[in-house]
């Protein structure tokens, strides 16, 4: 019995590490912010961002 309260305490320690890991790794990897938007370009010799009908 005496082997029965060291491995329950790894067990325990390996676990809480494992879960405290996993969260770390996965809110430090998220990409929860949008990407800015560069509008420096000239609207009128440009399509991006602006919608044109008719010919061209």
């Amino acid at each position: 019995m005496k082997f029965a309260v060291p491995g329950i305490a790894s067990a325990v320690a390996g676990a809480v590490i494992g879960v405290i890991a996993v969260f770390g790794i996965t809110a430090a990897v998220s990409q929860n912010t949008r990407p800015e938007i560069d509008r420096s370009g000239d609207a009128d010799s440009s399509l991006l961002n602006s919608v044109e009908y008719g010919s061209r």
